[in-house]
Formats: structure tokens, C-alpha cells, sequence
């Protein structure tokens, strides 16, 4: 039985690149080139570390980020972190860069030597999406005083 090509799903990526922008936006707040800020995660009955967003770059057009998780398990395993690109024109967030893996295609021959999933890039957005939405979720931002 022959295995058909896998083909890129560019509405599926663009809605998750779109809601990631609107993600990180909410997050950022008005955060300039050099300013971190870290979110606390939790659970219910732990508390996963914190999420770190630090502003690299800031253009008219364009930021850029490194989005990075700090926490309980370092000791044991490397901490999910990825380059994103914000793109302000059309309002859209990609990872760019994922524990310093660079350029990811939109898709890739299966096996690989790499061993990248054909759609690679729609899950390392999905991730990020999904990590995001849980700080926005359970987070709470260290950086700034909490009202009460």
C-alpha cells in the first residue's frame, strides 16, 4: 500500500501562528528590547516553574523573542526553549528556532535523519500555543505587583 505525501496544512499553521500572536500580546504587554518578564505556573497542587519571556529584538514590524521555561525538573531534563518572531503587519507569531534547532520546513520526508514529524513546524506552533495558554490560564506574572 503506497503512503501518500504529506501535505502542509497553511490554514491550520496560520491560525495557530495568528492565535499565538494574540497569546503573546496579552502576555508582553509593552515590554522593550532587553525586558524579561516571568509568569509563575501552576497547578493545582504544584507549582511548574516559571515562563520566561524576554523582548531580543524590537522593530516596527517585527520582535523577537526567546521563550523559555525555568523550574522544578533542570536538574533532569534541558527546558523547552524556542526563538519566536512576531510579525506585527499581519499579526502572527512563529517559532523560528527550538532548543537552538534553526529554519524548520513546512515539511519534511519521514524518516529523516533528523527524525523531524513531516509536520514539524505546525507542532512546534501548536506547542508554544499550548504552553502559552496554560500561563495565560494558570500563570500569574512575578514582575508586577498582584492585585487583590
Amino acid at each position: 500500500m503506497a503512503r501518500t505525501a504529506y501535505v502542509t496544512d497553511l490554514k491550520t499553521l496560520q491560525g495557530e501562528c495568528t492565535a499565538n500572536y494574540l497569546r503573546l500580546t496579552r502576555l508582553l504587554g509593552e515590554l522593550d528590547a532587553g525586558e524579561v518578564r516571568e509568569i509563575a505556573l501552576q497547578g493545582r497542587d504544584t507549582r511548574f516553574g516559571s515562563l520566561w519571556l524576554e523582548v531580543l529584538e524590537r522593530a516596527p514590524y517585527t520582535t523577537i523573542l526567546r521563550v523559555s521555561q525555568s523550574g522544578v525538573l533542570d536538574a533532569f531534563i534541558d527546558p523547552p526553549r524556542m526563538r519566536v518572531h512576531l510579525y506585527h503587519d499581519v499579526r502572527m507569531a512563529e517559532v523560528t528556532d527550538f532548543q537552538r534547532q534553526r529554519h524548520f520546513r513546512g515539511r519534511y520526508r519521514y524518516p529523516n535523519p533528523r527524525m523531524h514529524q513531516p509536520d514539524e513546524k505546525l507542532q512546534l506552533n501548536r506547542f508554544l500555543g499550548e504552553w502559552l495558554e496554560h500561563g495565560l490560564a494558570h500563570g500569574h506574572s512575578l514582575d508586577l505587583p498582584i492585585m487583590r
